[in-house]
């Protein structure tokens, strides 16, 4: 699966937390608005790449998700973890101590749940 750009992430966000809408619900629930016609291309895009399905109201169209949010986020942190840690859980350990400042303490407390 393709990571979103910011504009397809943007939609899709707030399509998984409305779980359906006409292109002006989305238009309005965006933090920083974009084009009408922008938002349109884009969400024909995701409809076209079938991240995205629709019901026809007359000439409407409300937009729905084919793609679950936790799917996606699983697709993007294999991908993540692949490309950038090479699939090491030693990396990925490392990455998060460092990135997200972690105590060691929280990964000893972390390492006793798991082996419950």
């Amino acid at each position: 699966m393709r990571k979103f750009n910011t504009t397809e992430e943007q939609i899709m966000q707030i399509l998984w937390k409305l779980k359906k809408g006409f292109p002006k619900e989305i238009l309005d629930d965006m933090k920083s608005p974009l084009p009408y016609n922008t938002i349109l291309s884009t969400i024909r895009k995701l409809e076209k790449d079938k991240f995205l399905g629709f019901n026809k109201f007359g000439k409407s169209h409300q937009y729905f998700p084919l793609v679950s949010k936790k799917d996606y986020s699983k697709s993007i942190y294999r991908s993540f973890f692949r490309d950038y840690l090479g699939s090491s859980k030693e990396q990925l350990l490392s990455f998060f101590m460092e990135e997200e400042d972690i105590d060691p303490k929280e990964i000893q407390q972390l390492i006793k749940k798991i082996k419950k």
